[in-house]
């Protein structure tokens, strides 16, 4: 029996870092679907359930918060999001938490290694 592969969404406005994160999880065994800001996250969503949505906080249009607002995890139960920012934002962080978001990370912090281990223990967690 094949496992099935997980989905993930990467929502990343700055496009080097957007096509890194896309690499690393591609190369891990993850399918791999990606924006670049929350507008753009809110039309994949339409055609691809994600089981995990990598998120950046500060984005132009529509930023991490915005998006979860739309997005509304309360009715897309099975969706983990991981928040992610270079900034000290902890009004958002706290408001991304608020809205179901599972686990923030700092970008700057976040090696590939280090970044597939988050993702799949976010992925293992049940809760």
């Amino acid at each position: 029996m094949t496992k099935k592969k997980n989905t993930i969404l990467v929502v990343e406005d700055e496009t080097a870092l957007n096509e890194a994160y896309q690499l690393i999880l591609k190369q891990a065994g993850y399918d791999v679907h990606v924006a670049y800001d929350g507008t753009d996250a809110l039309k994949v969503t339409k055609d691809v359930e994600p089981d995990l949505i990598l998120l950046d906080l500060r984005m132009p249009h529509l930023d991490g918060v915005g998006f979860l607002r739309k997005y509304d995890l309360d009715k897309h139960t099975g969706v983990k999001v991981i928040i992610f920012s270079n900034y000290d934002m902890q009004k958002e962080i706290d408001e991304a938490y608020q809205l179901g978001a599972h686990r923030y990370i700092l970008k700057t912090w976040a090696s590939p290694k280090e970044l597939l281990q988050v993702v799949e223990s976010t992925l293992k967690n049940n809760d």
